[in-house]
C-alpha cells in the first residue's frame, strides 16, 4: 500500500451482499468460477404441494415448524424465517378457493378443471353447492363436466346433447334456454344464490326429490362480509378493553 491508496483488487470497505454486482464470485476473490447460479419459479406452473419446503428442510436438516394454520390462510408455513428457507405462498381470492387455479371460467362461461395443475387438495369439493366436484380415489385430483369444453371450442355442441334422440338436452345461448323454459327451470335463475347456472333442468317435483338443494348458496359468497364484521368487533373489544384500562388507572392513582 504506498500513498494510502488501497492496492489494487482489494475488498477493503466494499460491501459484497448489497447493490450491483457484475461479477459477485470474482469480487469476492475466486478465480475461474462457475457462471453464477439462481432460481426461477415458474408459478403458472406451480401446484403448492410444498414437496420443496420439504425437501429443504430434510436435506439441511431445518427444524420442523409451521404445523398450525393461521385460520387467515391454507397457507401454513407463512413466510420465511430461520427455520423455513423456502416458502410456497398461497394467494388465495375471495372469487376462488382452489388454491392452484385449476378451476377456471371459460370464455363460454362455463367452469373447467384443469386436471394436469389440480393438485388434489379438495378444497372446492365442500364449496360446490351442486355437488358436482369430486376426487379419483386413484390420484385425489377432482373432475366434473366441462359441457365438452373442447368440442365448444371448434363450434361444436356437447357430446351428450349431440347423441340425444329425443333432444332432451338442448344446448344454446343461455338466454335463448332461459326465454324457451320460463319459469319451469331448476337453476335458471341468475339471482339464486349460485348465481344461475350453466347447466339446468324442468323438474315434475320439488328439487328435495330429485336430491337438489331448494335454495343453493355458494358457502363463500359471504366471506367477505363475514370478515368485515369481525374485523368491527375485534376493534369494539379493543376499544372496551382500553377504556376499562383507563378509568382503572385513575381509580387506582386515587388515595
Amino acid at each position: 500500500m504506498t500513498d494510502g491508496q488501497e492496492p489494487k483488487g482489494s475488498l477493503i470497505g466494499r460491501n459484497l451482499l448489497a447493490g450491483a454486482e457484475a461479477d459477485p464470485a470474482g469480487d469476492s476473490g475466486h478465480e475461474g468460477h462457475p457462471p453464477r447460479m439462481g432460481f426461477f419459479t415458474d408459478t403458472s406452473v406451480c401446484i403448492g404441494c410444498k414437496a420443496c419446503e420439504v425437501a429443504c428442510k430434510e436435506w439441511n436438516a431445518i427444524p420442523e415448524d409451521g404445523l398450525e394454520f393461521t385460520g387467515m390462510s391454507y397457507d401454513n408455513s407463512q413466510g420465511l424465517d430461520g427455520s423455513t428457507w423456502r416458502h410456497v405462498a398461497f394467494i388465495e381470492q375471495n372469487k376462488d378457493v382452489c388454491p392452484t387455479g385449476s378451476l377456471f371460467r371459460t370464455e363460454f362461461g362455463t367452469v373447467v378443471v384443469q386436471e394436469d395443475i389440480c393438485n388434489g387438495c379438495g378444497y372446492c369439493v365442500p364449496t360446490c353447492p351442486f355437488g358436482v366436484i369430486d376426487q379419483r380415489p386413484e390420484d385425489g385430483r377432482v373432475f366434473k363436466c366441462t359441457l365438452c369444453y373442447d368440442r365448444l371450442g371448434a363450434g361444436q355442441e356437447p357430446a351428450c346433447a349431440k347423441a340425444c334422440p329425443t333432444e332432451s338436452i338442448q344446448f344454446g345461448p343461455l338466454d335463448e334456454l332461459r326465454e324457451r323454459a320460463a319459469a319451469r327451470l331448476y337453476g335458471h335463475d341468475p339471482e339464486d344464490g349460485a348465481g344461475g347456472d350453466g347447466a339446468f333442468f324442468l323438474l315434475l317435483d320439488e328439487p328435495e326429490v330429485y336430491g337438489l338443494p331448494p335454495d343453493p348458496v355458494v358457502t363463500t359468497r359471504d366471506l367477505p362480509a363475514m370478515w368485515r364484521h369481525a374485523g368491527a368487533a375485534g376493534l369494539t373489544l379493543l376499544g372496551g378493553m382500553a377504556a376499562v384500562f383507563a378509568v382503572h388507572g385513575r381509580n387506582g392513582g386515587k388515595r
